[in-house]
């Protein structure tokens, strides 16, 4: 594998620290960063008080699953952090692909970050991020992964580990993903690697090809998912042939969700 020129993401830069309850793992990250943390800091909790998800959703965060965040300071230039969001999938996606016994259902990753197990959710990514008071900008990743629970009210398929006979625990499935984000981070290279990233990304993807309705703030889009830009950018093709490229938004697949 291709490692970072500084070797910036070397499995041995990275640190964690284990709470068992806190109001959230992302929250928690910001206010060590607010402290004057350095960053590389894993934060992971049994329990959440306080989780959310993306669009300020809450996120269920009951013992038994992995809530994880990771504190980066800096960690690309600014025109090259998009494609953040990508890397953070693919390690997402090995972890778990680590620890998925054979014959399990397809894993795949949904455009930009969401990992499904047969079309279902079983991962929620939010990245957040803070200019701080020495105009660093803190980054943190937060990673929540269904092992023994998932939310019964989901406006979306959702499944957990646990359906799949995957008999693991929360702990075991960090070290997978303390290992594969150092890897994919290392490849990645504060964004000079997006090429290869995107490769990546493209071989795990869910739906090239398929029609699907791409929700934004303002409005939705219907179109074909072409797949996505060496930027990282979605593209979507619509029924008059246009390409569109799409920053982010929520896809459904039609027929699926």
């Amino acid at each position: 594998m291709a490692v970072g020129r500084n070797g910036r993401f070397s499995l041995e830069a990275f640190r964690h620290e284990s709470l068992s309850e806190v109001g959230s793992t992302n929250s928690e990250c910001l206010a060590r960063a607010r402290a004057g943390d350095s960053g590389l800091l894993w934060v992971t909790a049994d329990r959440q008080t306080a989780g959310r998800g993306r669009r300020g959703r809450s996120w269920m965060s009951e013992p038994g699953n992995l809530y994880a965040s990771l504190l980066m300071l800096d960690p690309a230039p600014p025109h090259l952090v998009g494609s953040l969001p990508l890397a953070v999938a693919v390690a997402v996606h090995g972890a778990i692909r680590s620890v998925l016994p054979a014959g399990a259902p397809a894993l795949e990753v949904k455009w930009p970050n969401d990992i499904l197990i047969g079309r279902a959710k079983t991962c929620g990514i939010l990245i957040e991020g803070e200019i701080m008071p020495n105009s660093r900008h803190a980054l943190v990743v937060g990673i929540g992964i269904n092992i023994q629970h998932m939310p019964d009210n989901a406006p979306y398929g959702v499944t957990r580990l646990a359906d799949h006979r995957a008999g693991v625990s929360a702990q075991e499935v960090f070290a997978h993903l303390y290992r594969e984000m150092a890897e994919v981070l290392e490849l990645w290279n504060e964004g000079q690697g997006t090429r290869e990233v995107t490769r990546r990304w493209r071989s795990i993807a869910c739906g090239i090809g398929e029609n699907i309705t791409v929700n934004l703030p303002e409005r939705s889009l219907v179109g074909r998912f072409a797949g996505i830009n060496d930027d990282g950018f979605l593209q979507l093709e619509t029924k008059d042939g246009i390409m569109l490229p799409i920053a982010a938004g929520d896809v459904f697949f039609h027929g699926s969700e």
